[in-house]
């Protein structure tokens, strides 16, 4: 198999590994991808943390060989399953944290994308640099990007297929962190920031946010006043206000 599904402490770990292949997305591979998140929607971890075998790349995009010679509908059935994965990735219902080890182009950095977080080793680089094939991201990459790093930035990086550098990568905001040894470890680490607090409440958090983006700001705001009524209304959110009352630290249960 060349994706590998494990647990981590509190954490799922999803591994590309191809290292030979710079773990490209073969077609295999993305529906390896697609069953392993509907596993793993199942378990009781506090994130799923995302990487590839190997220090040079944590995904280096399409598998090119398998792009030749289809049919227009087979090209389109091909986007559509790579969207159809990473929207998997999107609605677990824990974060996900991609661990970016070095290249994330193409389709690797569109799995990436996907993620809730990205962290990213200071080797790593990051870009979509399928213009320069006569072709443009199929796999989300034209939506997600934009929406993260601003209009401006991803059409610079879109239409010119330029390539990002860990530190631009995190001065323009496409990474959250870099890390300095293993981009899992320091995964593990930043899991651990979040992973104390009620998983009901992050995953409101985290729809708030992505909803109102697609709306006006007014619009946004009722969605985030449902959403907050909603988290009002859980054991956690009773838990966690009488923890602090009490100055002691809250247990919450993800109820």
């Amino acid at each position: 198999m060349s994706v590998e599904l494990t647990k981590l402490d509190d954490c799922a770990l999803l591994r590309l590994n191809r290292p030979e292949a710079l773990n490209a997305l073969s077609f295999t591979v993305l529906n390896e991808i697609a069953a392993a998140l509907d596993e793993v929607a199942g378990w009781k971890v506090r994130a799923l943390i995302v990487t590839g075998a190997g220090k040079k790349a944590f995904c280096a995009g399409a598998d090119i060989k398998e792009l030749r010679g289809r049919s227009m509908t087979a090209r389109k059935r091909g986007a559509e399953l790579g969207q159809a994965t990473f929207a998997k990735l999107e609605r677990l219902p824990f974060p996900s944290v991609a661990a970016i080890n070095g290249f994330a182009f193409g389709g690797g950095l569109e799995f990436a994308l996907a993620c809730t977080f990205r962290l990213a080793t200071r080797n790593a680089k990051l870009g979509l640099p399928e213009i320069k094939l006569g072709l443009i991201p199929g796999y989300g990459g034209t939506q997600r990007l934009p929406r993260i790093v601003g209009e401006a930035r991803a059409l610079e990086m879109i239409m010119l297929g330029r390539t990002v550098a860990a530190e631009e990568a995190e001065r323009i905001g496409l990474v959250h962190r870099l890390v300095d040894d293993s981009a899992v470890d320091g995964a593990v680490s930043f899991v651990k920031e979040f992973s104390a607090y009620s998983l009901l409440a992050l995953g409101l958090a985290r729809e708030a946010v992505t909803r109102a983006l697609d709306v006006p700001i007014h619009e946004g705001l009722k969605i985030e006043t449902d959403l907050s009524t909603l988290a009002f209304s859980t054991a956690d959110a009773e838990e966690g206000m009488a923890a602090f009352t009490e100055k002691r630290k809250a247990m919450f249960k993800d109820e």
